[in-house]
């Protein structure tokens, strides 16, 4: 009896643009985590810089606060002001479905 060797296990070949894809995300996740951390660095420097306390004049009153409080409040309020325009423009303007050909009580 022969012993025949059993051919050696290659792994099979990753086809080129499977690889440009996977390099493609990789490089797109570093920017991302590059981008998060320096958002975090100038945040982070916004903070250090605007720390001290400013008068709020209100209609009704006024009060204290920290100027980089006022300055992150009035970010997040107008990014919600945008979504909430964005949403409003976008049901405004979406296409209309046809009504039923059949349903004639809908046109009287």
């Amino acid at each position: 009896m022969v012993d025949r060797e059993a051919p050696p296990q290659t792994e099979p070949v990753e086809p080129r643009g499977d690889r440009l894809r996977r390099h493609g995300r990789r490089t797109r996740l570093y920017f991302l985590a590059f981008s998060f951390v320096a958002l975090l660095v100038v945040l982070i420097a916004l903070v250090v810089a605007n720390t001290r306390q400013v008068k709020l004049s209100w209609v009704v009153g006024s009060g204290h606060a920290s100027l980089v409080w006022v300055i992150l409040g009035s970010a997040v309020l107008g990014w919600l002001l945008g979504v909430v325009t964005s949403v409003v423009f976008l049901l405004r303007t979406r296409r209309r479905r046809p009504r039923a050909a059949g349903r004639e009580e809908d046109r009287a």
